[in-house]
This record gives structure tokens, sequence and C-alpha cells, in this order.
């Protein structure tokens, strides 16, 4: 691709408002949850159908649109995956009943994955050696700064004026986010695209598999954690009602700021990268449980524990190194794992809360994916070692 640098900081601006309009439309649904239970008169625990429905979405959709895309040029499968993303939202937001919401919301999330992961190739490809990690931040950026701002927003709105028009304004910010892409984003250099039977090569790639088993488990502690933090922070701590959205803009920022050393770490080295976040990660669980029931600290914690969060940048740099023909699908497995460990970290925990040990096993359980991450780590390193040849005696 031939581009200047104004260009560039564009393209990836375009990409960052994409990223921003799925975190927004992923983890706004959580806190949503009860006003679209109430508006289509079900329980809450069937409305999470609709949250469970979007993430399915991405782990199937992530590599069949890699796969079926890879024929066509990146800048317009971008396009084309945030146009049908954009569609998919509008269709949550007019959805008349919970079958059609959850419907939708599978549909929004299928090209959840190959969206991020190809538009972190297509970032790494514009920025110079040495630098590529950082352009795969800056477009992971945009998830960060849903959390921070985003999300809080939505949760007004649905408060407000009603929650079916967060995800409208959502299908606005895609909409954004393809036509900027169409306008400033480079065209491909002939013959760039691949086909999909060299994308499925990945899946004979050990160290591909190797990779993504270190996010599907490790990162799974990050969620094991999150994703029942307002619960612990109501119940065990007590908290005052503003605490809530306030610990969860902090786990944002946190995530935010990770990003940024996350992309550092990724440069001085993908598997030692990884390595320091998941210690971190380790660590940071385990405080969480130590102090639990102080919701200050619980809070000051959450947005440490988010500066880890940026795992799947030094994930995503290996997957590029190792992907070989297979790179459009690898990267965009690397999210499908991501959300393999959002399933996997809050069942972990609920497994602990349900045998009543309370809500410090949430850090426990965190603490223990983390670790089992550094062992999996530990196999991708091995792995990737240079094999010895023997050589015969004359």
């Amino acid at each position: 691709m031939t581009f200047t640098d104004r260009q560039a900081r564009l393209t990836i601006l375009s990409l960052a408002l994409g990223a921003f309009a799925i975190g927004v439309t992923e983890f706004a649904a959580m806190g949503l949850l009860p006003y679209y239970a109430a508006d289509l008169g079900v329980s809450e625990p069937a409305a999470g159908y609709a949250v469970s429905g979007y993430a399915i979405g991405v782990v199937v959709g992530a590599p069949v649109l890699a796969v079926l895309g890879s024929m066509l040029p990146r800048k317009l499968l971008l396009i084309l995956l945030m146009a049908f993303f954009m569609i998919a939202n509008v269709g949550t937001a007019l959805a008349p009943e919970l079958d059609t919401l959850v419907i939708a919301r599978v549909l929004g999330g299928l090209p959840h994955g190959a969206f991020l992961g190809i538009g972190m190739l297509f970032a790494a490809e514009m920025m110079p050696e040495g630098r590529k990690a950082a352009g795969v931040a800056q477009v992971l950026m945009g998830l960060t700064v849903a959390n921070v701002i985003g999300v809080p927003a939505a949760g007004f709105i649905g408060q407000t004026i009603g929650w079916r028009w967060c995800f409208a304004a959502v299908a606005v910010l895609a909409a954004a986010s393809a036509l900027m892409i169409a306008r400033v984003a480079p065209q491909p250099e002939e013959g760039h695209n691949t086909n999909p039977l060299r994308e499925l090569s990945a899946l004979a790639n050990r160290a591909i598999w190797l990779t993504l088993a270190v996010g599907a488990i490790g990162f799974g502690a990050v969620f094991a954690v999150y994703s029942y933090f307002s619960a612990a922070l109501i119940s065990a701590a007590e908290a005052p009602s503003w605490a809530i959205p306030l610990g969860l803009s902090g786990f944002g920022v946190g995530a935010t700021l990770g990003n940024y050393y996350a992309g550092m770490l990724a440069n001085w080295s993908r598997l030692g990268g990884a390595l320091v976040l998941l210690i971190g990660m380790v660590v940071t669980s385990l405080v969480y449980s130590a102090v639990m029931g102080e919701w200050v600290a619980m809070s000051l914690v959450v947005m440490v524990l988010g500066m880890t969060a940026g795992l799947v940048i030094p994930l995503q740099m290996r997957l590029m190194d190792v992907g070989g023909d297979g790179q459009t699908l690898a990267a965009a497995l690397n999210h499908a794992a991501f959300n393999a460990a959002n399933a996997l970290g809050p069942w972990l925990a609920g497994i602990g809360l349900a045998a009543g040990y309370g809500w410090s096993v949430t850090g426990y359980v965190g603490a223990g994916l983390a670790a089992a991450g550094i062992v999996v780590l530990g196999l991708a390193w091995l792995d990737a070692r240079p094999r010895g040849r023997v050589v015969p005696a004359e």
C-alpha cells in the first residue's frame, strides 16, 4: 500500500471508531439488560440470552467471515463488515420481542472478530518496522475508550430515553466508520488478497493454536473478576450506587493506559510481553481477593487489572509473526479466543460462588486462570525454540 502519514492516521482513526462502536454494543448490552428485559416483558435471565447470543456470533463469525472474506481486498472487506454490523444494530434497536432481539444480537456479533482482526492487520501494515504494535494498540484503543465513555453514556441513554436508542447510536457510529474507511483508507496493492484454502493453513499451525490458547485461558482471569465486580461492590462492600459506574469506568481507564504499555511490551518481546501481563493478572487478582469488602481498594485494584487487558496486543503480534498464509484467519481467531475467555472466566467463578466460597473466590479463580495461561505460554515458548540439528559423525 502507498499512503501518507496523514492518511495512515486517519485510516487508523476510522478503524478505531469501528472498534469503539463494537465495544459499546458488546459491553453496554450487559448494563442495559434490565431495561430491555422490562420492555420486552421477559425475565432478566431470559434477556441474558441476548448477551450470550452476541458472544456466540463472535466465536462463529470470526473464522467463517475471515476465511470467506479472504477473497476480497481488505479495505472492501472492512467496509462490508462494518456495514453489516450497522444493519444488525438497526435490527437490534427495532426488535419487537426477545427472539428477534437474540437473532439480531447473534448477527451483530458475526463481524466483530473479523473486523477487529483484519483492522489490526491493516493498521500494522501502515506502520513502519518497530511501530507495528503501536498501530494495533491504536485500533484497540477504540474498545477501551468504549468502556470509559461509551458504556456509561449508553447507561444514561437507557435510563433516560430508552435502551433502543443506544443501539441506534451504535448503528450511526458504524455507518460513520464504514464511510470514513471508504474515504481515507489506501487502496490495496494488486493481488494482496489471498484465498480460503491458504487461510485454512492456519488451522494446521501449532504455534497459532498455542497462542490462541494463552488468550482463551489466561484472559479468563480478567472476566472472572470484572463480570462479578458490580455485584461484589453491592453485596460485599456495600458501596454507594455511584461507585459502580465509577469503578467500571476506572477499569476502562486502566485498559486504555494498559494498551499503550502493552504495545511497548509487544515491541520488546511478543512472548515476554504476554508473560509480564499474565503475571500482573495473577498478582492483581490475588490482591483483589485480599481487599474484598473495601470498595475503594476494590475499585483501584480493578483499574490496575484493566491495565493487563492489553494482553491481546502481544498475542495479536505473535499471530502475525507465525500466521504465514493464514494471517487473516489467525487474527480473527484471536478475538474469538478472547470471547471464549469471556465465557470461561465467569463460568468458573460462578461455580465457586454457587459453592458458597464468597466473593473472594472470583479473584482466586482469576489468579488460577492467569497462572494456567502462563503454563500454556511456556509451552508456546518451548515450541518456538529452534530445534537443534544433529550432524552425523564422519
